[in-house]
Formats: structure tokens, C-alpha cells, sequence
């Protein structure tokens, strides 16, 4: 792509419904159709990758797989309490390189949307919000609150510096072609009264004056005030209307997936219907589009957001959490991109016309007078195949599909039909130690520190009543302890605790041991926690810690920077002696901020205070553990299966791979085998793994690892056995690929030339992930009418007795194969009838 030069004199006009930064010979622009670059309008396919979520080793490859797979632009948010966790002190290093990850896109030859905000979302931490901000008087977040304003001013500022010194702007030759401020602030904009809107407004003319030379947008912000361009977010943006007929329709966040949260089972988005949503985009008018995700990656040490979002933030996203494509996610999208820029001249040229065919039956055509004509076909019902007539000619559209005509005339692509092949994923596991399996030789490869139950540091305060959680730590550790001390009476021993939390999960412990099962969680619906423990106290003095913990700070929603955590009482003794209740909220009361085992920095493995003694105590509460371990042999992808472990957080080379919690199940209900992609979408729809983990492997980035003796350092809140741990590795598993008689010819080899002679029928293409790999075993191979899923394909009661002997000689040995799925390849085993071509095959 042409790099794109603009003068950094900007001139805003709006003329004849264009808004232009004028320069000397090119722009960056827009118009009521269409974001205009270097003086054309442009078809723009975009995808959300957040650089702290992945590694600075992991982006090149990251960016490249994206431009693979058809994108033109990659987005992400900036991410304030990264940059900036303490008041004008900056951290712009490792992970959180933003000029890196900028120039790295830019070498792709991709362009960026740098969505500054600087409220972000995203499932991240306090939304993006560093915890200071919330401590300046008289702050009031997203709302006309002059010190507000004064902050969120001076960090976009600095950002926008930052690029601008790079030279990172496509107004002076970079990367850059948009920039968003606020965020989805439309969502809940009602709840600040008049103050919103001066607010909006105060932020568009804010980031205006910035001078950044291109366009400013606000997404879900319908009163977005001009020059802002207001864009769409959510599952279906097809009926989305810009605010003025002089702004393109963009949609800034397609959710590719869901997120997840410790708890919940793992949600994930069939790519039938997310093509889908694609296609009737661009049909109805639509000319730039981003998957978020397009790589989710990880929520890395206490990044999360929530509360209880998982570690991972996989999101179902086309690129896997490891940064591998998810077939046929991936490869279906980038065969809808290619047959949307297949109609890309059409669809800038002019604008749409739509026709009625019928009851949820609909054809949209861009035809100019020059002869350019692009068609989007759609049955927008959710029950039954169509057959429909158009321009002379029969379709058959499948219930909840969209077919794309780039000549108007033949089928380029639908998107309920998949040429691309399925790889499925495996995982392989192995002992921390290699071949080690006597459990006494795991066991002495460990050592551990006892965490102090109560109060163990100097910097313990006392204060009269109980605190709110995240007012008294700041954010700077997950944990505070609560303390009192307690005289009882002989015969008031027994008693029962009751203790009432605003969140997010607390541990209770009498007399230094944890009482009863002792511990209490909420959960994404409802943070809270309420806990009534029948205890036994000692005649006299009495000790009542109780551990409160955070599991990542609320990230969304009106005056979400106000909704507390931790202990706020009431904390009570009932059942005392003739029925009596102590409440014990007003008393006297010891704090500590953090561990113990914190303040040590336990967490980098290099203390002097780790013991090494047999046994290695296990299923207890409070322990920190560390080992050593080699990394295994290769490239593939790393990750840690903490099974057996109860809850807390790792680190691996003194780096944070996030907080663990596979004891939190997901309910068992919910999940379906399989997930019927018709119909409207929704977060809850389509779910697996119920009943299991939320969350069980986690990611180790490659470019964290040594070849040998790598640090793990465990802190277990609740009890578990480390010598559990197993260390996995992500490969890639067989290739499935599923193509009937009524698949359209591969999109690559559409060409609308071929189809004056006889028309190609559907091809079945399979090429090994790897380069260095072929085709080496066909596993399973049919046509006819075969049935069941990859890995457990069988024979239907139609099936050609050649399709096994066939496959083997087309494709073993060979890096791809190409099939015609046609009776004259195969025979016909049974006419009359739609046939498939199934093929299972390995790669080596």
C-alpha cells in the first residue's frame, strides 16, 4: 500500500458533504460513503489487537497473520494506568512499547486506529483509569468535571505528542488514519443529566484541537458532535445510521466472540453468523468494519478488568490466544474479505439500491453507469432455505446467508458455505520435570513460604469501623487483611460469624486457622459476598482475620470508579449466649495493605526465605511455591495447566501470567453440543465447557522462557498441590475440510472471465498450516452423504467406494491439494442427491 503523506497544515472544511484535511496533493478524509485515503474512497477491513496483551516478540507475526488474512487496518486502545500508574511518571516499555507496536504495523504495510479514549473498557482494570486519578478532589470521571477534564486532556495530549514526534500520523506519512476519543459513552450518557452533553462536546472540540490531521470518531455516541464521525458497536450493525448524511457508516467493534469470566463457561460465535453480519454490513451501505477481537491474547498479572474476568481473553477471537489462526474462523473471514474487495470499486462509486425478494428475502445492487455492478443476495430468515430470482437468473440462499455477486451475476462466496478447512487444536502435555514421575522426586523440586495469617508488616494501621477496599489499598495489591482481636466469655464460645462483603471473594480465619470452609465468592452478576460460618472462639482473647480480595475492578458501567469492594460490614457474632448478637462493624479494627510475601517479592523466586524440606505441604491455605523447570523443546506455543491448583496468581521468570482459579467451575448448564449459527446472536447463546474449569491452561509467552531453569512462583490462596502442574504446549491437530455439491467455487479461484465456458463446480482445498509441512496421512475421506464432525467423521448410507484412493493420490506428499467435488472426480454413488467431499488428513 502506498504510504500516505499529508502536510501537517490541516484544514478542516466541510463542503459538499466532505469533510477533508486538505494537503499539498493528498488527504485523509471522508465523505458520506467512505473514509477517503490518498484521494479515494476506500473499503477498509479492520481488527483489534491490544499490544499488552501480547508480547512485543509476538507482534510481527501477529500483524502478519492479520494482513493474511485480509485486514487493512489494526485498532487498539491506549491503555492510561499502564503508561501512567503513577501521577507524570510514563512507562512506555516492553509490552507497553505503543511506538513500537505502531511502527510495527506500519511495517506490515497496515494502517492503525489508535482509539485513545482514554476510558477504554475493554475488560480492563478500572476500564483503563489509573487508581490516582480517582483520588484528585472534587473528581468526577466522564462528565463536565473541570479536574476530570484537566487530566483526561493532558494524557491524550501526550499521547498525541508522542505520535506526532514519531512522525506516526498519516498527516505526516505514517500509519495512523483515525483516532477515537471517549468511549461508548452513549451506552450510558443519560445517567450524568445536562452535563453529558457539554461533556461530549468539550471532548470533541478537545480532540480536534489536537491537530492530528485525521478524523476523530465516537463509538455509540448517537449526538456525536461534527466533525466527529459516530460509528457502531455490537453483534449486527447493518441497520446502524450515521448522524449526518455527510458521515460514513463504520463499525468499530464487531465482537467476533465474548469474553469470559472465572465462573462462566467459555462463550464462543460460529463464524457462519459472524460472516453473516459482515456481509449484510457492507450490503446495506457500510465501508469499514473491526473484529474486536481479531487477537484477544492475555489479561497478563492484574490486568483484569470485570470483576472476574478470566486470565484469558481469548474472545473466540480469529487468532487464538497463542497467536494462531482459529480454523476455519480465520480462513472463512478472509474468503468473505476477498469477495468484498472483489466488489470494492462498486461499492465506493455509488450508493446502494435495495430490492424486497420476498418475506426476509433481500438483493442490494451497486451499479454505475461505467458498468460496474456488485450484488449482496441475503435471507435474513432464521428457518429455511430460499430460492430466489434475480436478473434472470435462480439462487439458492440458505436460511441466515448472505451470497456476494461481484459481477452481479455469479456467486463469489456465501457466507453459510465454508471453503476453508478446519485444523483442530491439541495439546501436549508433560511433567514440570520432564520424565520425573515419582511423586517423592516432583515433590523434593519444590520449595514454599507460609504466608502469615493476619497481620505481619510494619505498615499495619488501626482505624475505628471497616473500609472500603479499594479506597485504602489503591489498587496496589488484590488483598487486604481485616483484624480484631476479641475477648469471649467461657460459655459464648460457640457462635456463628457472619460477615457481609460488597466483593469480590474473602477468606475468614479464627485463631490463625480458616474457619470452616472459611471462604465466600461472588461472581460476574454479583460481586458481593455474604458468609454465615458457625465457629468456635478460645475463652478469652480471640483473634478474627478475615483476607478480602479484589479479582480485577469494574471496568464499565455509570460511575463504575464509584462502586466500592471489600468488608463493609456488617460483621456480626450471632447466636451467642441466650440468643444474643454482637455486631462487631464499630470496633477497632487492624488493616494491612498486600502480603506479606508481596513486600519479600517472593513473586521473582530470589528470597533467601524459601524452604526445601520434605514434605512439601500441600491443600493449604496461604503458601507460596516455587520450582525450576526447562522449557519444552520447539516453537509451539507454552502454557501452564494449573489442575489441581485452587487460586491465586503465577509468575514465570519473575513475569505475571495472571491470576488462576480452576477450582471456579462453570454451571452445568447452558452448553450444547453443537450451536445452531441462524439467528440473532447473543452473548449466552453459544457456550462450551460447562461443568469443567472456567479457565484451566495458561499462557506462557515463548519470548519469557530460557531454555533451562525457568522460575515458577505460585502464591495458593485456598489449597492445592503444585506437583499437579503440568506444562502444555499448543500444536496443531489434524486438518478437516467439509465441501458439498452446492459450495461455490473457491474464492480465490473466482474470476468472472471463467464463467463465459462451463461453469467450475466447488473445489475442496486443504494446505498444511506450516510451510515446512505436507500432507502425510488421510485419515478419513467421502462423498456422498457423510456425517459427524472432525475427528469423528463416518460413512452416511451414500458414499463413493473411490474417495479414500482418490484423496491419497492427490494430496499425500504434497504441502495443498485441490479436489473437484463432482461426480465426475468421484462417480455417483447415489443421484439425485446433494453430495459432500469429507476428508480428515495429517500434516508432517
Amino acid at each position: 500500500m502506498a504510504m500516505i503523506r499529508i502536510e501537517s497544515l490541516v484544514i478542516l472544511s466541510l463542503a459538499l458533504g466532505l469533510l477533508e484535511m486538505t494537503v499539498s496533493g493528498a488527504s485523509v478524509s471522508y465523505d458520506h460513503r467512505a473514509l477517503v485515503i490518498d484521494g479515494k474512497r476506500r473499503v477498509l477491513i479492520s481488527g483489534s489487537i491490544h499490544y499488552p496483551r501480547s508480547t512485543p516478540e509476538m507482534w510481527p507475526d501477529l500483524i502478519q497473520k492479520s494482513k493474511d488474512g485480509g485486514l487493512d487496518v489494526i485498532e487498539t486502545y491506549v491503555f492510561w494506568n499502564l503508561h501512567e500508574p503513577t501521577r507524570n511518571q510514563y512507562d512506555f516499555e516492553g509490552r507497553k512499547d505503543l511506538v513500537r507496536f505502531v511502527k510495527t504495523v506500519a511495517e506490515a504495510g497496515l494502517l492503525v486506529h489508535l482509539r485513545i479514549g482514554p476510558y477504554v473498557c475493554a475488560e480492563w482494570n478500572y476500564g483503563g483509569f489509573p487508581l490516582w486519578l480517582h483520588f484528585i478532589p472534587g473528581i468526577k470521571f466522564r462528565t463536565d468535571n473541570e479536574p476530570f477534564k484537566a487530566e483526561m486532556k493532558r494524557f491524550t495530549a501526550k499521547v498525541v505528542d508522542m505520535m506526532k514526534q514519531e512522525k506516526l500520523y498519516a498527516s505526516q506519512g505514517g500509519p495512523i488514519i483515525l483516532s477515537q476519543v471517549e468511549n461508548e459513552y452513549g451506552n450510558i450518557d443519560s445517567a450524568y443529566g445536562s452535563a453529558a452533553k457539554s461533556y461530549i462536546n468539550w471532548a470533541a472540540t478537545m480532540a480536534i484541537s489536537l491537530d492530528t490531521g485525521v478524523p476523530w470518531v465516537m463509538c455509540q455516541q448517537s449526538d456525536a458532535p461534527d466533525p466527529i464521525i459516530n460509528t457502531c458497536n455490537g453483534f449486527y450493525c447493518d441497520q446502524f445510521t450515521p448522524n449526518s448524511k455527510n458521515k460514513p457508516k463504520m463499525w468499530t467493534e464487531n465482537w467476533s466472540g465474548w469474553f469470559q469470566s472465572f465462573g462462566g463457561a467459555v462463550p464462543y460465535r460460529p463464524v457462519e453468523d459472524l460472516a453473516f453480519a459482515v456481509a449484510r454490513f457492507f450490503q446495506l451501505g457500510g465501508t469499514f468494519q473491526n473484529y474486536y477481537m481479531y487477537h484477544g491474547g492475555t489479561n497478563f498479572g492484574r490486568t483484569t478488568g470485570g470483576p472476574f474476568i478470566t486470565t484469558s481473553y481469548d474472545y473466540d477471537a480469529p487468532i487464538d490466544e497463542y497467536g494462531l489462526p482459529r480454523q476455519p474462523k480465520w480462513g472463512h473471514l478472509k474468503d468473505v474479505h476477498k469477495a468484498i474487495k472483489l466488489c470494492e470499486a462498486a461499492l465506493v462509486a455509488t450508493d446502494p439500491a435495495v430490492t424486497s425478494l420476498g418475506p426476509n428475502l433481500e438483493a442490494t445492487v451497486y451499479k454505475t453507469g461505467s458498468g460496474l455492478c456488485a450484488a449482496f443476495l441475503a435471507n435474513f430468515g432464521a428457518q429455511s432455505e430460499a430460492t430466489v430470482n434475480f436478473n434472470g437468473n435462480s439462487y439458492i440462499l440458505p436460511a441466515w446467508s448472505v451470497s456476494i455477486l461481484p459481477d452481479c451475476k455469479n456467486v463469489a462466496l456465501n457466507t453459510a458455505k465454508i471453503n476453508a478447512a478446519v485444523v483442530s487444536p491439541t495439546f501436549r502435555r508433560q511433567y514440570l520435570k520432564g520424565n520425573i514421575v515419582s511423586p517423592e522426586a516432583i515433590q523434593s523440586d519444590w520449595s514454599w513460604v507460609n504466608e502469615p495469617v493476619g497481620i505481619s508488616k510494619n505498615n499495619a494501621f488501626t482505624k475505628v469501623g471497616l473500609l472500603e477496599q479499594i479506597n485504602t489499598t489503591a489498587d496496589v495489591s488484590d488483598y487486604l487483611w481485616y483484624s480484631l482481636s476479641i475477648g469471649i466469655q467461657e460459655d459464648e464460645s460457640q457462635t456463628v460469624l457472619h460477615v457481609e462483603s460488597l466483593g469480590h471473594a474473602l477468606h475468614a480465619f479464627i485463631n490463625g486457622k480458616l474457619a470452616g470452609d472459611g471462604s465466600g465468592r461472588g461472581n460476574s452478576g454479583n460481586a458481593k459476598v455474604a458468609l454465615d460460618i458457625p465457629i468456635t472462639l478460645t475463652s478469652g482473647k480471640s483473634t478474627i482475620d478475615l483476607l478480602s480480595l479484589t479479582v480485577g475492578l469494574q471496568n464499565y458501567g455509570a460511575f463504575f470508579d464509584t462502586w466500592g469492594a471489600g468488608i463493609t460490614g456488617p460483621v456480626k457474632l450471632k447466636g451467642l449466649k441466650n440468643g444474643t448478637t454482637i455486631d462487631l462493624s464499630s470496633q477497632q479494627w487492624t488493616y494491612q495493605i498486600g502480603l506479606k510475601g508481596e513486600e519479600l517479592r517472593l513473586s521473582s523466586g530470589s528470597s533467601s526465605r524459601w524452604v526445601s524440606q520434605s514434605p512439601l505441604p500441600t491443600k493449604q491455605t496461604l503458601i507460596w511455591y516455587k520450582t525450576n523447570f526447562n522449557a519444552p523443546a520447539g516453537n509451539n506455543p507454552v502454557a501452564l495447566d494449573l489442575t489441581g491448583m485452587g487460586k491465586g496468581e503465577a509468575w514465570v521468570n519473575g513475569q505475571s501470567i495472571g491470576r488462576y482459579w480452576p477450582t471456579y467451575i462453570s454451571s452445568n448448564s447452558g452448553c450444547t453440543d453443537s450451536c445452531d449459527y441462524r439467528g440473532s446472536f447473543s452473548a449466552n447463546k453459544c457456550l462450551k465447557n460447562c461443568g469443567k474449569p472456567s479457565q484451566q491452561l495458561y499462557h506462557v509467552p515463548r519470548s519469557w522462557l530460557k531454555s533451562t531453569m525457568n522460575t515458577l512462583v505460585l502464591f495458593e490462596e485456598i489449597g492445592g498441590d503444585p506437583t499437579q502442574i503440568t506444562i502444555v504446549t499448543r500444536q496443531v491437530g489434524n486438518l478437516c475440510s467439509w465441501v458439498s455439491e452446492s459450495h461455490p467455487l473457491p474464492v480465490d479461484m473466482w474470476s468472472s472471465d471463467q464463467y463465459r465456458g462451463n461453469k467450475p463446480g466447488p473445489v475442496l482445498s486443504m494446505k498444511c498450516p506450516s510451510p515446512n509441512q505436507v500432507i502425510t496421512y488421510i485419515k478419513f475421506a467421502s462423498f456422498g452423504t457423510p456425517r459427524g464432525t472432525c475427528g469423528s467423521y463416518s460413512h452416511g448410507k451414500c458414499s463413493s467406494t473411490k474417495a479414500l484412493s482418490i484423496v491419497r493420490k492427490a494430496c499425500i506428499g504434497l504441502k495443498s491439494c485441490n479436489i473437484g467435488v463432482s461426480v465426475d472426480t468421484f462417480g455417483d454413488p447415489c443421484s439425485g442427491v446433494t453430495k459432500s467431499l469429507v476428508v480428515e488428513a495429517s500434516c508432517t
